[in-house]
């Protein structure tokens, strides 16, 4: 089939590979343009490099980027890791529509951001989907879904690069397989089922001491790496990274109940969780190398 592929990083560089490795023929990419200082995003090196037209708009909203993508006679569009709008006019260019993929099993879970949703709010059972676009988010048809688990140590970039990326990407080529053999499925998605959460930001990422144990590392769980799980300190924000549970200790909900080579270790309601990495601004550091520079002393309460 002739595809027309959206998307960006690794995991669509991926998708790119294995659909030409099935025979099909991708006829034009589209990806965001790389930002200032950042590295060069590997999808669209590598569409340029097999000589595939790279397109690399600021915003795929433009009538123009519409009459282009149509100029290509697509089959199918396929939407790999896409973080920019696809209107429309885009997505019901190719002869069969587009599908897109999503790292949760729809209709739960929608939204920008449900791979640390989905460990923030405890879940310990995700999977990912493909399904068919239409003007709603994440609410098209499903394709195909598959399944997989949380681990109970799982941050969000460890469930998706240890778990989901690789079971994403062959779920997406199954799902191309499946169209291009013909009557592909077209499966309503349950709105009694569904939920939607915003994207994770930092007005959801303050870490309160008040709560039970699993509540704070769920939630610095599915902060990790971005944005961080945070508390502030003398007027800082300071983002916790690399947590793990530890055994209670005495000391009141906050307080530093110890600091050393392994990180520094808060109490908590129920128990009590040992940080390994800080990052004050753009540094993550050791947390015992932090928690010196922040001057931090057992018995402290960690945050204002």
């Amino acid at each position: 089939m002739r595809i027309i592929l959206i998307g960006q990083a690794a995991f669509a560089e991926r998708v790119l590979d294995g659909l030409r490795a099935a025979d099909h023929e991708v006829v034009a990419t589209y990806s965001p343009p790389d930002q200032p200082g950042a590295k060069a995003d590997p999808f669209a090196a590598r569409a340029a490099a097999l000589g595939i037209p790279a397109h690399r708009h600021k915003s795929l909203k433009g009538a123009d980027v519409a009459r282009e993508a149509a100029a290509y006679h697509a089959d199918l569009g396929v939407l790999a890791y896409v973080s920019q709008i696809v209107p429309p006019a885009m997505f019901e260019a190719p002869k069969l529509g587009s599908i897109c993929f999503h790292p949760s099993l729809l209709p739960r879970f929608r939204g920008g951001s449900a791979i640390p949703w989905q460990i923030i709010k405890g879940e310990t059972h995700t999977g990912v989907s493909v399904f068919w676009v239409d003007p709603g988010i994440d609410t098209g048809p499903i394709l195909l879904q598959r399944e997989a688990e949380i681990g109970p140590d799982d941050t969000a970039a460890s469930l998706y690069y240890d778990t989901l990326f690789q079971l994403g990407v062959d779920t997406v080529i199954d799902a191309v397989t499946l169209i291009a053999g013909g009557s592909p499925p077209r499966i309503a998605q349950d709105e009694s089922r569904a939920t939607y959460d915003p994207l994770c930001r930092d007005e959801h990422a303050a870490i309160d001491w008040q709560r039970p144990v699993a509540d704070i590392y769920n939630l610095i769980r599915g902060c990790d790496p971005q944005p961080g799980a945070f508390v502030r300190r003398g007027g800082e924000v300071v983002r916790c990274h690399d947590a793990r549970r530890a055994d209670a200790t005495s000391g009141s909900p906050g307080s530093i109940a110890a600091i050393g080579p392994d990180g520094v270790t808060i109490a908590a309601p129920g128990g009590a969780i040992r940080i390994g990495r800080l990052r004050v601004g753009a540094k993550k550091l050791p947390a015992a190398e932090a928690a010196a520079q922040l001057g931090l002393q057992v018995g402290d309460r960690f945050g204002d």
